[in-house]
């Protein structure tokens, strides 16, 4: 069998209602077929979700579907997907999401044209029936650029701040040199270290124009809108930044980004915090209590002056108790 082009890795949950659109979508990315190689995950669904991914799979040339009998978490099965990837390039869709036609023909042409490690998109958030398109933070298009140029500045928005997986096409070499992992077990902000570990180490990327994926928001049941335990793993995931970034050999010119990372999303956990409940609340504050205590004073006073209103006052509330401990 010819090698596909293409792997496409899918981990869904509890997904039955969309994931027919999803995989329907990636029926029309090619003209040869055998271009595209599936890998779904059923990630302990409790509903329909690998019914309809093994009635999926036979329509595909190549097509694998994993079942695990209790949720692992996206990280872990993004990994078991990373594990199965075969031919050139491969990339992550989510079981809610879908794209437009020809969209992976179209990244497969500019990564190969480029000759690039990794290509990232703009994409289209879609709650309810407004759709709004969120442009990736990056002012050169179609040429190839440093991945690490992309980081700073630290207080405006920059490309590490575009955490999203499942944006983009990447390269065989990214997985062969160690950078497409997940931290196995992270229920949520997985994609952070992720995209850090990329623009930190791999040699090139490009953010290209392509027909657009289509990420759905605002989902009842969706991690971002639990209050639950599985929000604690933010401080695990952006530890995991900190190490990457002091690991690194322009450590002090990245960590004043890094810190502002730590600080932002601290502070909007810290606010959403009020509505947990207590015992789990005060896991996360001693999660963000130890993560805080890691940054360089003078760049954690530095970037907390720009954040403002009431996040700046809780976050220095914290600050104060992490410099007590």
């Amino acid at each position: 069998m010819t090698a596909p082009l293409v792997t496409v890795i899918v981990p869904a949950k509890d997904a039955g209602r969309f994931i027919g659109t999803t995989l329907e979508t990636l029926t029309r990315q090619f003209d040869d077929a055998a271009a595209l190689k599936l890998v779904a995950i059923d990630d302990g669904s409790r509903d329909d979700t690998g019914e309809i991914m093994r009635r999926y799979a036979e329509r595909f040339d190549n097509a694998e579907v994993i079942v695990n009998p209790r949720p692992r978490g996206l990280a872990t099965a993004r990994n078991q997907g990373l594990a199965r990837v075969e031919g050139e390039t491969f990339c992550f869709l989510d079981g809610d999401d879908w794209m437009q036609p020809g969209r992976l023909q179209v990244l497969a042409g500019a990564l190969r044209e480029l000759r690039c490690d990794f290509v990232r998109t703009d994409h289209v958030t879609v709650k309810g029936a407004e759709r709004r398109l969120v442009r990736a933070p990056f002012t050169c298009r179609g040429v190839a650029a440093a991945p690490r140029d992309a980081i700073l500045p630290a207080d405006d928005r920059s490309m590490v701040d575009y955490p999203y997986a499942w944006a983009g096409l990447l390269h065989r070499r990214v997985l062969d040199a160690g950078l497409a992992g997940f931290r196995d077990g992270l229920f949520t902000a997985e994609d952070r270290p992720w995209v850090w570990r990329l623009h930190l180490e791999a040699a090139s990327f490009a953010v290209v124009d392509a027909p657009h994926i289509l990420y759905r928001r605002g989902l009842a049941d969706s991690l971002s809108k639990t209050l639950d335990r599985r929000q604690l793993h933010f401080t695990r995931a952006l530890g995991e930044v900190l190490d990457l970034v002091e690991a690194d050999p322009e450590a002090e010119r990245m960590l004043p980004k890094a810190a502002f990372t730590v600080l932002a999303l601290s502070s909007h956990h810290l606010v959403r915090a009020r509505r947990m409940h207590p015992a789990v609340r005060r896991e996360l504050r001693a999660g963000i209590r130890s993560l805080l205590a890691r940054l360089p004073r003078d760049q954690a006073a530095a970037a907390i002056t720009k954040i403002g209103g009431p996040r700046r006052r809780v976050l220095a509330r914290v600050l104060r108790e992490a410099d007590r401990t």
